[in-house]
């Protein structure tokens, strides 16, 4: 793919899932937080939470603010609203929000220009990550410039407003998350990259791993993202208040670009527009490309994701590979010895910075250590013979690392971390041969409900343990009690209140979406429709065309191409490629070459075509038969082959069958 390609699409992707912040009703209850939940508050009290250091950081600097700050999209839709976040003003905790998690909370609605050091500043608050800006001798650089064009021209606008204008002379993308490149269009043109006059600065891999981590599972990734992000949450005590690494993040117009400048070793030194770089490449980390970088004349660090004001996921909840807590922890160990000694300020792409060396290490080794420990403690239980659920129960981090915010799950949690430790080595079976081959969950159900008696004695047991406060303990049972009989309503209602308590205790934002959506799905059923199904053209638009091929193999219904014998060409008229493609043992296989002369039909197409009826924007049996479309030999044959293909279902049940 040439530099300076531009490529864009619409909406925000699998990986972050949009925050929809169209008013939402919250469902009548019976009085918000229980009395079990208040009294689960108490350990929390432990915490320093009137410490005003970090709130004292995160004010440090700021020179410029909006009082309300509203972006909308060309269709009038807000994709961020700092007024949704107004109700976090009172520094007490509701009693329906973790008072840890709630402070963390205002901490990230803290937004506006701050400068960091000479020369560095930051817009925060305007959407989940940050966008830096570094003054260059003809210009300014801009790192990591948010999740969308919209939020990022908002941003951008504060800055020129307050520093005046000048021309992007580089951008640099930290790593291959959305939240930190989908943005790249509001501050340079590929006019501009192509004419040479920008340069985009990536980690080795970048592209590879901004494209192709959500497509295979984007569906299933993206409707448990709903969950995650609380999209259909309202914003407030009873509903999302915080997603750990920032308010939430945004929706709007995602683009990307393509690096000219990759950076693949450490220590890799570029001087961009006059600023020396001293960067250190970090895959495999928090992200599969990833990278951090010094400024030596200003003694600043920028951690990208590496670090950050909270315990990060090894495996988020909306469904990802795994991260490796080992290779995390010796990447922030080699932040250290790289330049540790040297540091004066630190600055991440979410959060607030840190000033001062004997400030700075100390937190840099607690991160460090956080993901550290977690990692040895799992594996030394695990060696002992712990499954991931006993290791999980028991983990508990040190007093040390315990008693600092930024170690704290307001993102990641200590649970989940464990068990991603486990998978990461050992995989999802416990060894346990029970849960070798278990029954499904509505089966299991029905077995569960014939034991105890029948669904009215299993209400009465789930109605008695929700009196008594033992919420995971009644959402076991009556998620047994749902998913054999999803149309007891009653059923459904205690389950919705359960998981609503559960949300209220949670230290980490997504758990406590996980669970408040999980009550408002019970209530109100599925999303109608999927607000990033106008993503998947642009998505897979921009995928290498073998990725678009896996997507299709990953729709092949098995058992109805089974004994099917089948062989078409396409022939790309926009790209030059041309790809053969067959079923064999019920499995599509495809091959980049020249076409197969045994074919039973060559379409000569483009990609954009192809990418459209892969999305459902074009009939497919209209498109296969029409003038669009250029075929040798069989039309019916390539029908033949579409018709096996699934749609899937962007907004399938998770807590119902």
């Amino acid at each position: 793919m040439p530099a300076g390609r531009w490529i864009a699409w619409t909406g925000l992707l699998a990986a972050t899932s949009c925050a929809s912040f169209a008013p939402v009703v919250a469902p009548e209850d019976e009085g918000g937080a229980s009395e079990a939940t208040r009294r689960a508050r108490a350990p929390f009290a432990a915490l320093p939470l009137d410490d005003p250091t970090d709130f004292e950081d995160a004010l440090r600097g700021r020179i410029a603010s909006e009082s309300d700050v509203v972006v909308e999209a060309p269709d009038g839709t807000a994709v961020w609203d700092t007024n949704a976040y107004a109700f976090l003003g009172p520094e007490q905790a509701p009693e329906t929000v973790n008072p840890s998690l709630w402070r963390q909370a205002r901490l990230d609605a803290i937004h506006g220009l701050f400068e960091v050091t000479e020369g560095v500043y930051q817009v925060r608050g305007y959407d989940l990550s940050n966008m830096t800006i570094i003054e260059g001798e003809t210009g300014r650089i801009v790192v990591d410039p948010l999740t969308s064009r919209e939020t990022a021209v908002a941003a951008f606008r504060l800055v020129e407003r307050t520093l005046g204008a000048r021309p992007i002379t580089a951008v640099v993308f930290t790593h291959s998350h959305v939240d930190h490149f989908g943005g790249v269009q509001a501050v340079v043109g590929a006019y501009e990259i192509a004419a040479g006059g920008v340069r985009i600065v990536a980690p080795e891999g970048f592209l590879e791993a901004a494209t192709g981590e959500n497509t295979i599972a984007g569906v299933a990734m993206r409707r448990r993202a709903d969950l995650m992000y609380g999209r259909r949450l309202p914003r407030g005590p009873r509903g999302h208040v915080d997603s750990g690494l920032g308010p939430s993040p945004a929706s709007g117009t995602v683009g990307l670009a393509v690096p000219t400048d990759r950076v693949g070793a450490t220590p890799t030194e570029l001087e961009i527009d006059g600023v020396r770089f001293v960067f250190q490449y970090a895959p495999g980390s928090e992200a599969t490309a990833e990278l951090t970088f010094y400024l030596p004349e200003k003694k600043a660090f920028c951690g990208a994701d590496l670090v950050s004001h909270s315990m990060q996921n090894l495996y988020p909840p909306r469904g990802a590979p795994v991260r490796d807590a080992l290779r995390w922890s010796d990447s922030i160990d080699d932040a250290i010895r790289l330049f540790g000694g040297q540091m004066e300020v630190l600055f991440a792409s979410h959060h607030w910075p840190t000033w001062g060396n004997a400030q700075i290490v100390p937190y840099l080794e607690k991160q460090r250590d956080t993901y550290r420990y977690i990692h040895d403690q799992t594996v030394r239980l695990a060696n002992a013979g712990a499954t991931p659920r006993e290791i999980a129960e028991q983990l508990e981090l040190p007093a040390s690392l315990a008693g600092s915010f930024a170690s704290r799950g307001y993102d990641g949690t200590l649970r989940l971390n464990a068990k991603a430790v486990y998978q990461w080595y050992l995989g999802w079976y416990d060894g346990n041969p029970a849960n070798l081959d278990p029954l499904p969950p509505r089966e299991e159900g029905q077995r569960y409900l014939a034991l105890l008696g029948g669904p009215s004695a299993v209400l009465a047991k789930a109605r008695a343990s929700f009196a008594e406060g033992d919420y995971r303990w009644t959402a076991t049972l009556l998620d047994h009690l749902v998913f054999a009989r999803p149309d007891d309503a009653e059923a459904r209602e205690l389950l919705a209140r359960t998981y609503e308590q559960l949300g209220y205790r949670a230290e980490s934002g997504p758990w406590r979406d996980i669970y408040l959506s999980g009550a408002d799905e019970l209530r109100n059923g599925e999303p109608r429709g999927d607000a990033d199904r106008g993503n998947t053209p642009r998505w897979l638009g921009q995928a290498p065309l073998d990725r678009l091929f896996e997507v299709l193999a990953t729709r092949l219904d098995g058992p109805a191409a089974e004994g099917v014998d089948l062989s078409v060409n396409f022939v790309f008229t926009d790209t030059g490629e041309s790809y053969h493609l067959w079923i064999q043992n019920a499995v599509l296989h495809h091959h980049r070459g020249d076409p197969d002369p045994k074919a039973a039909a060559t379409a000569h197409v483009t990609k954009t075509f192809l990418v459209r009826m892969a999305a459902g924007q074009a009939a497919a049996r209209e498109a296969i038969f029409s003038d669009e479309l250029e075929v040798e030999g069989s039309r019916a044959e390539l029908w033949r082959l579409w018709s096996l293909l699934e749609t899937p279902d962007p907004s399938f049940a998770i807590v119902r069958p």
